[in-house]
């Protein structure tokens, strides 16, 4: 058989495969239940180097999941927001809680921080997907865009 070169195409597979029931998946109620679930899943020392996560909820804001989205150097680390939706589209997520760390322990959010948050947050809205807050996890404590009135 002669293959034309132009029509092969490569499959895209696309697969979510929840490991807890979701009688068990754990609820979001607040800032402090999402810290919480962040310091569990965060895998470096968080006075290291600067990462992003992001958990993935449904409609009841019971976690579906989580994604280790990006780790960066000391004062940084670079944001996809087609890496942190691509996710929630997959997982059929209803809302996303973000989390960066602040290995200084400076609770403040930057401007980059700012920036980075509003430009998810639109993103969420066309896809009708709530950005439901933004974590920055410092060694000791945390600061909560949504507590705060940031987002």
């Amino acid at each position: 058989m002669n293959e034309n070169p132009i029509l092969r195409v490569a499959e895209i597979a696309i697969s979510y495969h929840p490991a807890v029931k979701p009688s068990e998946r754990l609820r979001i109620t607040s800032s402090t239940d999402a810290e919480q679930v962040f310091r569990s899943i965060w895998e470096l020392p968080i006075d290291l180097r600067e990462s992003f996560y992001a958990l993935y909820l449904d409609r009841g804001n019971k976690v579906l999941g989580y994604l280790l989205i990006s780790v960066g150097g000391l004062s940084g680390t670079v944001i996809d927001p087609k890496t942190v939706y691509q996710t929630a589209l997959k997982a059929n997520a209803s809302g996303i809680i973000i989390a960066h760390n602040h290995p200084s322990g400076n609770p403040q959010p930057s401007d980059a921080d700012l920036q980075l948050t509003n430009k998810l947050k639109e993103a969420g809205q066309l896809l009708d997907i709530n950005l439901l807050d933004h974590l920055i996890i410092m060694p000791e404590g945390y600061t909560s865009f949504a507590d705060e009135g940031m987002l």
